[in-house]
């Protein structure tokens, strides 16, 4: 089963190597902190321990307890990260980049699941604040083999938590990373040599270790909060899920003062199959919690099918509700799209045929969205 999050609750995060070290890394928060294990959103008293065998070099033994609750959700700290009125930018830039810790990495994906997909907590010390729907850079260590004595060049990854960060007090972030692996084509064999540096660095990474950051980057997946009442479609493939996490978080999770949501999110999330679901327990609360505002369809390509009986993708689910968010746009819903850039051709196909099929010029919505700044799209 997926490692997902859980109950509100945790005093201290003690992380202990399993390939033979002995040596504890601690790492404490004085406030309360999401932490993974293995069932979802339970309740823990102070003295209780849950230990969860990780299919990574880690074990996690975490100790749970109750948490500052304002109703149904968690009170956030400090309150003045909502004070600016513009989002912060390139605070920290690559010749100059910010030294942060590596807290926790936690695998997120089951074993049946097409590669590894990590969720990395880095403690920035509220040193590097950020809104929801940025970006931070993360400069890998070593040298660039195209530039010899230079560094790497910047990766740019969405940010998967609220301003608060998953210990609710602003000095933390959470990157949602896969882990990319090259296989040689003829022999089938992983290829180390030409990895992914950067998000194996972050996937093998352990507390304690250091990482060089950037950033905060980008506008465009911003929040729009004007509004308590609007509609946002969220559509994901993989881990471009991640900006909606912190959407989501802020909607449902967080009791923060500024903004009392009360529209419709709406997340549509591609991936191949149930054990590749990324955060799944954790947006199944809030749809048992908040039925009202907030609907979640999963596309599951090797596991469910479509209606012309074809592996079943993000559009296609999209398709299958294209009359209602036709209808949701045209009243001034928000649309996001965020993850592979190969997405969105089948995507923007799909909703042209929607488009078309109602007698609309999908080109002539698509201005339209666009110049109201209702379509939001980030992909890499």
């Amino acid at each position: 089963m997926a490692a997902t999050h859980s109950a509100f609750g945790l005093q201290g995060l003690v992380t202990a190597p399993v390939n033979g070290d002995t040596s504890i890394q601690k790492s404490i928060f004085k406030t309360q902190k999401i932490s993974f294990t293995d069932k979802p959103w339970m309740s823990y008293s102070p003295l209780e321990l849950n230990m969860r065998t990780a299919p990574s070099r880690y074990q996690s033994i975490v100790c749970m307890s109750t948490p500052t609750v304002t109703g149904s959700k968690v009170s956030v700290s400090p309150l003045h990260l909502e004070d600016a009125n513009e989002p912060p930018l390139n605070t920290y830039k690559p010749k100059e980049p910010y030294t942060a810790t590596i807290v926790s990495v936690e695998r997120l994906v089951g074993p049946k699941a097409p590669g590894e997909t990590c969720h990395i907590v880095i403690d920035h010390g509220g040193n590097v604040p950020y809104w929801e729907g940025q970006s931070y850079g993360v400069i890998p260590p070593g040298e660039n083999p195209k530039k010899p004595g230079a560094p790497h060049n910047v990766r740019l990854y969405s940010i998967a938590s609220t301003r608060y960060g998953d210990s609710f007090d602003g000095k933390t972030a959470s990157l949602c990373v896969r882990r990319a692996v090259y296989y040689d084509p003829e022999t089938g064999k992983e290829d180390p040599s030409k990895n992914g540096v950067c998000s194996n660095f972050l996937c093998n990474s352990k507390p304690g270790d250091k990482v060089k950051i950037t950033g905060p980057s980008g506008k465009i997946m911003l929040l729009p909060e004007d509004d308590p009442k609007a509609t946002h479609i969220m559509i994901a493939t993989g881990t471009g899920v991640a900006p909606y996490r912190g959407y989501l978080r802020r909607m449902f999770m967080e009791s923060v003062p500024k903004y009392k949501f009360n529209g419709l999110a709406w997340l549509f999330l591609g991936v191949a199959n149930s054990d590749s679901l990324l955060y799944d327990d954790e947006f199944s609360k809030y749809l048992e919690d908040y039925p009202g505002n907030f609907r979640y369809d999963r596309a599951l390509s090797r596991e469910q099918k479509n209606k012309n009986g074809g592996k079943m993708y993000v559009q296609d689910k999209i398709e299958e509700y294209s009359d209602e968010v036709f209808k949701l746009l045209d009243e001034g819903a928000h649309i996001y799209f965020c993850g592979l850039k190969g997405m969105m051709p089948g995507i923007q196909e799909t909703l042209k045929r929607v488009a078309e099929e109602r007698g609309e010029s999908w080109e002539a919505k698509l201005s339209q969205l666009k110049k109201n700044k209702q379509w939001h799209v980030e992909v890499y």
